[in-house]
């Protein structure tokens, strides 16, 4: 299950990298053809479409680097070293709710359905992901929010 989390993690990044790819390209060749040269001061069409253009480019970079992290996430560690880490999908336990979670270094916020089960992406940055590094099934831990605190407990990992 956490190959096909990661797999369509890096599947929705490669996609998205294409799309802005494509986009910056298109507002590059925009800003930099002479057909839209300003016609006046007041004319900044091409001046905004080369800040998009720049913005996209760092955002393509962003993913580029992203999937290379993604590509390098050892979904086994956690397995090795007998603690929740870097890979690990987490069964947590809060308010009698039961939640999938699957901690890596980026991409947190996303939710993949995988067997008609929600899984909840949590980055190791996030208040939740640097709480679970190095726990272990039966733990219990808390979270602040900014309405209250949150106490977990984890029911298993792999």
């Amino acid at each position: 299950m956490k190959k096909e989390i990661l797999d369509e993690l890096i599947r929705r990044s490669r996609e998205e990298l294409m799309g802005l790819e494509a986009s910056a390209k298109s507002n590059r060749d925009f800003a930099t053809d002479q057909e839209f040269k300003a016609e006046s001061k007041y004319d900044t069409r091409a001046l905004e479409a080369s800040y998009l253009a720049s913005a996209e480019a760092k955002r393509v970079e962003e993913l580029k680097l992203e999937i290379q992290i993604l590509e390098e996430v050892d979904v086994d560690a956690s397995k090795k070293l007998g603690e929740i880490s870097i890979g690990a999908l987490v069964e947590l336990l809060h308010q009698d709710q039961k939640r999938l979670y699957f901690l890596i270094p980026t991409a947190g916020g996303t939710i993949i359905k995988v067997k008609d089960e929600a899984v909840l992406v949590v980055s190791v940055f996030s208040p939740i992901g640097d709480a679970l590094m190095g726990l272990k099934t039966g733990d219990e831990f808390e979270v602040e929010t900014p309405k209250e605190t949150r106490t977990y407990q984890v029911l298993s990992f792999l």
